[in-house]
């Protein structure tokens, strides 16, 4: 099992930006497509984005699209979550998370049938 540990999170006031990092260990990460989640009290961990093993081709959920970028770096063992415009509504704990098996080619952003590793999460708190 992987381990992930994330990094970056905070207390922002709306419009400001973050850059959240999860960092991984092994030497098998460029084959393995990643994740970014977030999740509320008293509501389901929600897709925020993905982005495929490899180059990556990435994926977003529609209420980041335009204003999240995710990305990685494979020589680093790191994927990033670079947020722009933040507002309240992104307050959550955001964990990063990675295909358990490597070479997954993704149709859809977020597919809920996929074994993964998951971080122990970060706060972040965005304050109107």
């Amino acid at each position: 099992q992987a381990q992930l540990v994330e990094a970056g999170g905070g207390l922002v006031q709306a419009g400001d930006s973050l850059r959240l990092s999860c960092t991984t260990s092994g030497d098998t990460f460029a084959r393995h497509a990643m994740a970014w989640y977030r999740q509320v009290p008293g509501k389901d961990r929600e897709f925020v984005a993905e982005i495929g093993w490899g180059a990556g081709r990435t994926f977003y959920a529609n209420s980041v699209k335009g204003r999240f970028t995710i990305s990685r770096d494979n020589a680093k063992n790191t994927m990033y979550l670079q947020m722009n415009s933040l507002n309240p509504e992104d307050t959550a704990v955001y964990y990063c998370a990675r295909d358990r098996l490597p070479f997954r080619a993704i149709a859809i952003g977020g597919e809920k049938r996929v074994a993964r590793d998951w971080g122990q999460g970060t706060q972040v708190t965005v304050s109107s």
